[in-house]
């Protein structure tokens, strides 16, 4: 009877952990159920742990206002800006001169935030305009690694492919904000 009574206790706390498991795998800002590219999904493995959730604030397509570090996506939200995508990054995700003495840690918080929300609107098949100031954060996290003398290794992260994603993103802004992507793609000290 010892055993059997051992044997169901163990089995209800596998039947009870499972889905325990199941929630905390799946991240808070991950709002619907459509199918992510498996190139977010997996950022979304990477950053889910860092990022929190108001669910009480909601952003783009709903998706609840996510945190990382102590930046808000709220307080870098590209779309409440009178400014193109383009316009609005440059501006507010400008690094410091020299380029190595900008805060690695805050860019990437900024970057989190963007890459969350981007997950977000993707899992609800929503407006993708995210992804131009999105892109140029992740520009710009390369340039401040280089500069750092921690270039990435991936290809898809290094600031030459970079820049092409985000001129192709942006490819309706005007002619001198692409120049002034271009000329940054440059400056790497």
């Amino acid at each position: 009877m010892q055993s059997t009574l051992l044997l169901l206790t163990l089995g209800a706390g596998v039947a009870f952990s499972a889905p325990l498991l199941a929630e905390r795998q799946s991240a808070c800002f991950v709002i619907g159920n459509t199918a992510l590219p498996a190139e977010v999904a997996t950022v979304v493995t990477n950053i889910g742990d860092r990022i929190t959730c108001d669910f009480s604030s909601k952003t783009l397509s709903g998706v609840p206002d996510v945190s990382s570090g102590d930046v808000s996506f709220s307080s870098v939200n590209f779309a409440t800006s009178s400014q193109t995508p383009l316009a609005f990054a440059l501006s507010e995700f400008a690094t410091k001169i020299p380029l190595a003495s900008s805060d690695l840690a805050t860019f990437q918080n900024q970057l989190d935030v963007y890459l969350a929300t981007e997950a977000g609107i993707r899992s609800v098949s929503g407006n993708l305009a995210i992804k131009v100031p999105k892109f140029f954060l992740q520009f710009q996290v390369s340039r401040i690694q280089t500069a750092q003398g921690n270039p990435p290794a991936a290809a898809g992260l290094q600031v030459d492919h970079l820049r092409d994603k985000v001129l192709k993103n942006a490819a309706s802004e005007s002619k001198a904000l692409l120049d002034q992507v271009t000329a940054l793609a440059k400056v790497l000290a």
